[in-house]
């Protein structure tokens, strides 16, 4: 109401100076404002889109029992927190999916319901696991859109990249990395101490592109390698390292390396989008 005063004050005044009128005038109408939407409580918003409290606490209760079920302990803080990094990623995947004009119709929502099979099954699934109709189908629509997001970004992941074919010689302790170490230097060759320290697999590792070896130390040890050089001792979690390059050059990447490359792919994807988003979390 504060707002009209000024307004009226101002007719009012203009209203004593002008001259008498000869008929009443017809008093003015007004057309109300349409009322402004409330906001739902909302555990985030993402550029715009409101992730609901009651969508969170609902996946928050069902992760938390999933583990449960799993044998696994999670502190209410950890289960609350990969919550909604997962959620606001899947968001920021499914915004973008709308983006590049994918188009998920109201009839396919339906088709992709009706193959979940029958429908009563899936009643008593969603009742079980806290959905009505309403936030089911909210929430497989965007997990089918950030799925379509998602596979398009893992399927720019080069198959082939730069790699390294190395073996190691794998030791639990300092001493004996440097004893295996001396021995090389003395001229033991490589592959018949790997053998001994390590008889199943020789010491091969494979393939490898960079980032594959998961610890950057020994990444950045072994890409400073040329074919027929070997490193010093490298220190990781696992153990104490010393690398021979056999190899190195473009090469098709193995099972694993792919979806290593992929899923690193996809996590620099949300990072980046997620560092130039509007994120609001609530307190």
């Amino acid at each position: 109401m504060g707002l009209f005063l000024p307004l009226i004050f101002g007719l009012n005044a203009c209203a004593s100076f002008a001259p008498t009128p000869t008929s009443t005038p017809e008093p003015p109408t007004f057309t109300p404002l349409p009322p402004t939407a409330t906001p739902p409580p909302s555990a985030a918003i993402v550029n715009g889109e409101y992730l609901t409290l009651a969508e969170f606490q609902a996946e928050l209760t069902r992760y938390k029992n999933a583990q449960t079920a799993l044998g696994i302990t999670v502190t209410d803080a950890d289960a609350s927190k990969t919550v909604l990094e997962d959620l606001i990623a899947e968001m920021l995947l499914a915004q973008a999916a709308r983006a590049e004009n994918f188009n998920l119709t109201d009839a396919d929502l339906q088709s992709r319901i009706d193959a979940l099979g029958n429908p009563d099954t899936v009643n008593q699934w969603k009742s079980a696991h806290g959905y009505d109709d309403e936030s089911f189908k909210a929430a497989l629509r965007r997990s089918i859109e950030a799925a379509w997001m998602r596979d398009k970004i893992i399927a720019d992941v080069p198959t082939t990249a730069e790699q390294i074919h190395l073996r190691q010689i794998l030791t639990y302790n300092q001493e004996d990395a440097n004893y295996a170490l001396g021995q090389l230097q003395n001229g033991t060759e490589f592959d018949a101490l790997a053998a001994l320290y390590d008889p199943v697999t020789l010491g091969e590792l494979g393939w490898a592109p960079r980032g594959y070896l998961l610890d950057p130390k020994a990444d950045e040890a072994a890409f400073a390698l040329q074919a027929g050089e070997i490193s010093g001792v490298i220190q990781t979690d696992a153990g104490f390292h010393i690398f021979k390059a056999l190899e190195r050059g473009e090469h098709p990447l193995s099972p694993d390396a792919l979806m290593l490359m992929q899923e690193q792919a996809l996590s620099a994807w949300v990072a980046e989008k997620r560092a130039n988003s509007a994120i609001t979390l609530s307190p």
